[in-house]
């Protein structure tokens, strides 16, 4: 076990404590953030000649499996976070050379790593009602006015909203809407949140809408090239997917444990159909874990090859599925009473009804892999562009 997966593994009892209030009033989990910042896990997958941690995929997806045990929303909220540093430390020397990055967007993701490391936080401002997070179907502009871009639009779902440091801000060029660009907007003037989240589940997650009108500064194109995002997507589809599915393993853990507590606190365990519910769950998250995992490893070992990304379809898929199904059977395992708003199991089963929501959704991953087995390219072959 890394010190990174121990850190998180020390930290979910905390975030756990404050779940409930956080989940009923629909707050935002300041303290939580103050013990990640403080734990120097916002540099998690900053590379270490820049003060971080240079975590693999893999040790992510393990750190965001212990955090969801305490609070599944916390640890969403950090997979924003880690999915901008990650994409940005995966940017080697070689890969910029290959995309043509020049020398300043280098040094200006350099800056933004080390901040990270240093406590900054980001959050990602993508999806938009109507459109979901497909790039190419924004409505959300930028154009280059003097000293950076001038960007407008709408985002909904940003995770964070008026809580983060920056925002990874996805918009298509004024000029040309087919070319998609991305910047990391600073937080601030130009920046207005619309408190419009009060979900199902997740709630503490402060997804709200965020509008902008306003100019960033020029160093703020990520990659320093216009039109990049399309490229990220295909190159590092695992933090636009597979990211999501740790944190519903450990969602679904925690769903485990909170039933065997109320369980035992009922002397209910005798029950020989509560312990085959019991035993069912825990083989389904062990398995959905394994899946996440060699995922993972393949995202480590090939990012971006086919076969890589069938795996990550599958972890996407499997964790969202298993959640849901593990968390209604053992609230049902629990009875009544673990029905009640304030019982973790209540919060558990609406949390981990998510997990097959966010992009890709079970759905369309499940296509995706099936298209693949009959032979056909989801790319060219779905019924809608993947992006």
């Amino acid at each position: 076990m890394t010190q990174a997966v121990q850190v998180a593994r020390r930290l979910a009892p905390r975030f756990a404590a404050r779940a409930a209030d956080h989940d009923r009033d629909g707050t935002f989990p300041v303290d939580d953030f103050r013990d990640l910042r403080e734990a120097g896990l916002f540099g998690l997958m900053v590379p270490r000649e820049l003060g971080g941690l240079g975590a693999t995929f893999g040790e992510y997806a393990a750190v965001a499996t212990e955090l969801a045990r305490g609070n599944g929303a916390t640890a969403l909220v950090f997979n924003m976070h880690a999915s901008v540093t990650g994409a940005l430390g995966s940017v080697t020397e070689e890969l910029a050379e290959t995309l043509g990055l020049p020398d300043e967007a280098l040094a200006a993701r350099d800056r933004l790593l080390r901040a990270a490391a240093e406590g900054s936080w980001y959050a990602v401002a993508m999806s938009e009602r109507g459109a979901g997070a497909r790039l190419s179907r924004l409505s959300t502009v930028y154009e280059p006015v003097a000293g950076g871009w001038r960007i407008k639009g709408s985002k909904t779902f940003c995770s964070g909203a008026g809580h983060a440091d920056g925002y990874l801000v996805a918009a298509r060029s004024a000029a040309d809407p087919s070319v998609v660009s991305q910047f990391l907007v600073p937080a601030g003037e130009g920046l207005a949140v619309e408190e419009t989240w009060d979900s199902l589940g997740m709630r503490s997650t402060s997804s709200h809408d965020l509008h902008l009108e306003v100019t960033a500064p020029a160093d703020r194109l990520l990659g320093g090239v216009e039109g990049l995002a399309l490229v990220v997507a295909q190159l590092m589809p695992h933090w636009l997917v597979a990211s999501y599915a740790a944190v519903y393993v450990g969602v679904a853990r925690a769903a485990i444990e909170a039933a065997a507590e109320h369980l035992n606190a009922r002397d209910l365990g005798g029950l020989p159909a509560v312990r085959a519910r019991l035993g069912r769950a825990d083989a389904a998250v062990a398995a959905a874990d394994l899946v996440v995992a060699e995922a993972a490893r393949r995202v480590d070992e090939k990012p971006g090859d086919a076969e890589t990304n069938r795996w990550v379809w599958r972890a996407k898929l499997l964790a969202g599925t298993t959640a849901a199904d593990v968390a209604a059977s053992v609230l049902e395992a629990a009875g009544t009473a673990a029905t009640r708003r304030g019982h973790p199991l209540e919060r558990l089963y609406r949390d981990a009804r998510c997990g097959s929501l966010h992009p890709a959704t079970s759905d369309v991953c499940a296509d995706w892999l099936g298209i693949a087995v009959l032979g056909g390219d989801p790319d060219r072959d779905g019924v809608a562009p993947r992006w």
